[in-house]
């Protein structure tokens, strides 16, 4: 099959499931996912930050882990809730993930209240939380924090145990500001996102304004992007979609997969409620009915780089799988090519 496509970046990213009662075995299987991804050739492995909720917690302290299991994929977050955190701690927190990784490490973020600060209550704010800025301009302080400016003036020091120096975040990461992604699912959100120069994540569900077509509102949320990036760097635009290959599954797993996403299908008939969010089906099938639908979406057309969502509560053998089946069979059909070093992996372990 000859593809339309140019994807030259292909990533995969999952969300860290675990059963409540043994969480050191799911976060155990999403490190090895990680490593057998890089093992397969992805460029970018990506992990979802949750709370309250059997998943990663803290997508910080599990991608430190995983700088010690992988050597060249890229390492990701996407999205870490900002409402849930103090800009410069983060900032130091990543800085030192990415010193970690040497390099490797993307930041997704979003804006907006944290959704379970009232059940939290003060375990988590401190008064009652009404002047708390939420907005984009919290995302902000963070990307000032990374870009690792000295503090106070030109004559300003600290003194410590380890003497006299000129204050700022520590460990210092060089282009982890470029490397700080907003996830995007309007158009208001798209747009700050390019002004703010930052790299922008979309995926399977965005707001529809204007539109009840989903694909027709993500179009429109890239044209508002690259028409409003100011940032010094090339932008980054990475496209999520959930794809499921059937191909080396067996036929249980076969049927399971194909009744997940028939549970699913209702959602993508028209907006859901008042905020008209759009869902994008879910794409469950052979690599060549894959292959067919995935070369008839038109954001694929627009970007270089495709991320492969990882469905919620499958197991550790089901994302082995998934993922191997998509590197193998559809990531070349798209545009796609493997690096020298990992082809010759390939190789050994057909």
């Amino acid at each position: 099959m000859t593809s339309p496509l140019a994807i030259g970046h292909v990533g995969f990213l999952t969300p860290g499931n675990y059963a409540e009662n043994d969480p050191l075995k799911g976060l155990e299987d999403t490190l090895q996912l990680f490593a057998l991804g890089e093992q397969l050739g992805f460029d970018s492995a990506w992990v979802r930050q949750r709370h309250l909720e059997p998943g990663i917690s803290s997508a910080s302290v599990f991608l430190a882990a995983a700088t010690q299991r992988t050597q060249r994929i890229e390492l990701g977050t996407a999205v870490i809730q900002i409402g849930y955190e103090n800009p410069f701690r983060l900032a130091e927190d990543l800085s030192l993930v990415d010193v970690l990784a040497g390099g490797r490490l993307n930041v997704g973020i979003s804006a907006g209240p944290p959704p379970h600060a009232s059940l939290l209550g003060q375990r988590f704010l401190d008064g009652d939380g009404s002047g708390i800025d939420y907005s984009h301009e919290r995302v902000a302080r963070l990307a000032a924090n990374l870009d690792g400016a000295y503090l106070g003036s030109a004559d300003t020091v600290i003194t410590s145990a380890a003497g006299r120096l000129r204050p700022r975040l520590q460990p210092y990461a060089p282009r982890l500001r470029e490397r700080l992604w907003y996830g995007g699912g309007s158009l208001r959100s798209a747009r700050w996102a390019g002004s703010a120069g930052l790299n922008l994540l979309i995926g399977n569900i965005n707001t529809g304004e204007g539109t009840d077509d989903f694909l027709t509102a993500q179009l429109r949320h890239l044209d508002a992007y690259r028409e409003s990036f100011a940032g010094s760097h090339e932008p980054r635009i990475a496209v999520g979609r959930v794809i499921v290959p059937l191909d080396s599954a067996d036929a249980q797993t076969r049927r399971r997969y194909l009744d997940y996403a028939a549970s699913r299908t209702e959602r993508t008939l028209a907006p859901q409620g008042e905020r008209r969010t759009l869902f994008c089906p879910d794409i469950v099938g052979t690599a060549e009915q894959i292959l067919e639908k995935l070369t008839r979406d038109p954001v694929l057309g627009r970007v270089q780089e495709l991320r492969l969502e990882l469905p919620y509560q499958f197991e550790a053998e089901d994302y082995q799988q998934i993922i191997g089946d998509f590197i193998r069979l559809i990531a070349p059909e798209l545009g796609w090519r493997a690096r020298p070093v990992i082809e010759a992996n390939l190789r050994l372990t057909a």
